[in-house]
């Protein structure tokens, strides 16, 4: 349950944040002209409270991450430990007997 709590954090964390990169203006303005360049004043007094925001949905984007690698199974999912033949039987050349002279 826990686990999937923190994929629909992560999840729409990441989407969001998306979002509110896209909405800031750089140099050459952004994608916030396009609607009406309201992007810096949504969330703030001009840019610091768009930033600010931006940073810690990074931290919430970035928590999530963490403890969603530090939930999972890690017996589970390692190729790692498995014998290569049997996770990638085509890509292992068979052996080739040596000739008898």
């Amino acid at each position: 349950m826990l686990e999937i709590l923190l994929y629909i954090v992560f999840f729409a964390s990441a989407l969001f944040l998306i979002f509110v990169i896209l909405l800031q203006e750089g140099k050459g303005g952004g994608l916030s002209d396009a609607f009406g360049g309201a992007g810096a004043d949504t969330f703030g007094v001009r840019a610091g409270g768009i930033n600010r925001f931006t940073f810690g949905l990074f931290f919430v984007f970035m928590v999530s991450a963490l403890s969603l690698h530090l939930t999972g199974d890690t017996e589970a999912g390692s190729v790692m430990k498995e014998d290569p033949a049997s996770v990638l039987p085509g890509l292992i050349a068979p052996e080739i007997p040596a000739e008898n002279p």
